[in-house]
């Protein structure tokens, strides 16, 4: 898929780009969460996903997305980022559309995430295209910088 001038690739965790893209991830979420991300580093390892949407502008890699099956019906999308020069252009938006659209080919009827309750956009962005706050599931139940999210696909 290809749109202003961003090209979106389906691969997988192994690619040295998705790599590249999740350690800037990583700092990122340091920088905004200290201390309190090492409890979440833990649940952020992907080690074989097959699942894996890298966006590219001029064969450079700017934005990813990934996700995991959680159970039968529920996908789990995880690893969501965008450069921070390239944001406010759609990126995410075109990451989030081509997983949804994966995640349903393969015969998922739910999209499920987490973000951290200071990620005000990225929030503003799943509730525009859909996604409403449920519960905290799994291992982030109980941890009150979580904000849980789910879409019917």
């Amino acid at each position: 898929m290809s749109s202003n001038n961003i090209t979106l690739k389906r691969t997988t965790s192994s690619n040295p780009d998705f790599r590249n893209l999740t350690i800037l991830l990583d700092k990122e979420l340091h920088n905004q969460y200290g201390d309190l991300q090492s409890e979440y580093d833990r649940y952020n390892h992907i080690i074989d996903i097959n699942t894996v949407v890298i966006a590219y502008r001029d064969q450079s890699a700017v934005g990813c997305g990934c996700f995991k099956q959680i159970d039968d019906t529920s996908a789990e999308l995880k690893r969501m980022f965008v450069k921070a020069d390239e944001r406010g252009q759609g990126i995410a938006s075109s990451i989030l559309t081509e997983l949804e659209l994966w995640a349903k080919e393969i015969g998922f009827s739910y999209s499920i995430l987490e973000t951290g309750d200071k990620q005000h956009e990225a929030i503003a962005l799943y509730q525009k295209i859909g996604y409403v706050i449920i519960p905290n599931y799994g291992q982030y139940s109980g941890m009150e910088s979580s904000i849980c999210m789910r879409k019917e696909l």
